[in-house]
């Protein structure tokens, strides 16, 4: 069916607009701290101000995926992002303007999970990762979009005029999913019926769940690591100019949107499965962040490729992330559990860019940073890789 190539354009379309504002706030971090007079930390908070209300709303509108159309659950959290973006341009200041974000975070909440089940519904699972990886780049793709223009409208007009147009990107996302989406005329499972607390909490201890939430976890924290700080770090370590760093995190987040395809592409044909993708993502960032605290990562030229080498593996393990945690659902859970998944992140999500702000403003130097992410996705590795091992292993004799 052709019908589902513009259901992945949609949906792919509709992420990108949603995350559009949220995913330019790095870029303009010079400017928000200078016209705010914000901290490093202070500038984190603003990102995870846009992440706490999804911390419930992942599994919120998970449940409403389950039982109502996407159509009208993605379409409406869009609205919301763009209604409160508009009323964001006459935020009198910082406080007011991190209440807008959370008002932005809940509408934002549908985004991820509503395309990734449109996309699942539309797919069969010889496609499913190539198609999750190419819908899985448009909060990349939207990122940088938004890195290369946020800067320049909000240098030109103010940061005020950037919230308007953050909202027009939203709205035009929210009017193009409602009006080209339709449902699959077969889905492949039934909406789901109400799910039980001890369900949830069930679910949460299967294996394939606690791999999920370690591998997500870590790597999440280093996608806010790239968005907040790649800026910074490459204007203060390496005296690169802000137009020339905002250009290096436009490159980065466009690394990103071809390793969320390439890496889904390659997890439909690996042998291997889907999860040898992530792992794959997570070896490379900690190469990556290891690299960044030699004296290499304080040379423009070797920061500028370690930081598209991050973009390119610190994003692009989403699509096959995405993928398995469909395709790991029970039946008529998708919803739920993409939401469930999703949730879980947002605990890092939301804690990791004031933390690891604070961690730069009380060091005074970015290599805890670094070193913090690469421990951090270290132990998850080694701890999935061995739980991966033994899932093998147990298949392998089965089998037998």
């Amino acid at each position: 069916m052709t019908y589902r190539w513009v259901v992945l354009g949609i949906a792919t379309f509709a992420q990108a607009a949603s995350s559009f504002f949220v995913q330019g706030i790095g870029a303009m971090g010079i400017g928000l701290q200078r016209d705010l007079d914000l901290s490093t930390a202070e500038l984190g908070l603003l990102l995870s101000a846009a992440q706490f209300v999804p911390l419930v709303g992942l599994v919120v509108a998970g449940e409403l995926l389950d039982r109502y159309s996407e159509r009208w659950v993605v379409g409406a959290g869009a609205c919301v992002v763009a209604a409160a973006l508009g009323a964001g341009s006459l935020a009198p200041g910082y406080a007011a303007l991190l209440g807008v974000l959370l008002v932005v975070g809940a509408g934002y909440s549908t985004a991820q999970p509503g395309g990734s089940k449109a996309v699942a519904s539309w797919f069969d699972a010889s496609q499913r990762g190539l198609a999750m990886g190419l819908r899985q780049a448009g909060l990349p793709l939207g990122g940088a979009l938004a890195a290369a223009v946020m800067p320049l409208i909000a240098d030109a007009y103010g940061w005020r005029t950037s919230l308007v147009a953050g909202g027009l990107v939203a709205l035009t996302g929210a009017v193009v999913f409602m009006g080209f989406y339709r449902a699959p005329p077969m889905p492949d499972v039934p909406r789901g019926e109400r799910v039980s607390f001890g369900a949830r909490v069930r679910m949460l201890r299967e294996p394939s769940m606690v791999k999920i939430m370690l591998s997500g976890t870590s790597l999440i924290s280093v996608q806010s690591g790239i968005l907040v700080l790649t800026v910074l770090y490459l204007h203060d370590v390496t005296a690169l100019g802000a137009g020339a760093a905002a250009l290096v995190l436009v490159a980065a987040q466009g690394a990103g949107v071809a390793g969320r395809i390439c890496m889904a592409a390659w997890s439909d044909r690996g042998g291997s499965g889907r999860y040898a993708s992530v792992m794959i993502c997570m070896v490379a960032v900690v190469a990556g962040m290891a690299a960044l605290v030699t004296p290499l990562g304080r040379t423009a030229p070797a920061a500028c490729l370690l930081f598209v080498w991050l973009g390119f593996f610190g994003y692009g393990w989403y699509g096959p992330w995405v993928a398995y945690v469909a395709e790991s659902a029970p039946p008529g859970k998708t919803g739920f559990a993409l939401g469930l998944a999703m949730s879980v992140n947002q605990i890092a999500i939301i804690l990791s860019p004031p933390l690891l702000g604070l961690l730069r403003d009380t060091t005074g130097s970015f290599v805890p940073v670094w070193g913090v992410l690469a421990g951090m996705t270290g132990v998850a590795l080694a701890v999935t890789a061995r739980a991966e091992r033994r899932l093998t292993t147990s298949a392998v004799t089965r089998a037998r």
